[in-house]
C-alpha cells in the first residue's frame, strides 16, 4: 500500500471511528490558502477540526508524534480561516488528532482520538 493510499484509508477509518464516538462529520478535506484539514466535525456544541495521522511503522515515532510545530500552526490557520468564512458555527472549537497505527499487513492495531491535541496559540 502506497503512502497516499494509506492516508486515504486512514481518513475513511477515522470518519467511521469518529461517527461511532458521537461526532457528526460536517466536511472532509477542507482546503484554503493556508493549508488543509482532513475532517471537520461537530461533537455536541463544539466544532472539531481533525487531523488524521496513519502510520504502518513506529520506526520514526507514533502517528501523533509526526505532527510538527509547523503543521500545528497550519492547522490553527486553517481552523481560523474556516471560522471566518462560515456562519452559524458553534462558539466553541478545538483541534483533535486521530492516530491510526497499522501493522505490516494493513490491519489496524490502534486507533485513538486525541482531543485538544493542538492548542490555540
Amino acid at each position: 500500500m502506497k503512502r497516499r493510499e494509506t492516508g486515504i484509508l486512514g481518513e475513511k477509518l477515522a470518519c467511521d471511528f469518529l461517527g461511532k464516538n458521537g461526532y457528526q462529520i460536517v466536511e472532509t478535506n477542507y482546503r484554503c490558502p493556508g493549508g488543509e484539514i482532513d475532517i471537520i466535525a461537530r461533537q455536541e456544541d463544539t466544532l472539531v477540526f481533525v487531523e488524521v495521522r496513519t502510520k504502518k511503522s513506529t520506526k520514526f515515532g507514533t502517528p501523533e508524534e509526526s505532527i510538527t510545530p509547523t503543521k500545528m500552526e497550519r492547522l490553527r490557520t486553517v481552523a481560523a480561516h474556516y471560522g471566518q468564512n462560515r456562519s452559524n458555527l458553534p462558539a466553541s472549537w478545538r483541534i483533535d488528532v486521530v492516530a491510526i497505527q497499522m501493522d505490516s499487513k494493513g490491519k489496524v492495531s490502534r486507533i485513538e482520538i486525541i482531543e485538544n491535541a493542538v492548542e490555540e496559540s
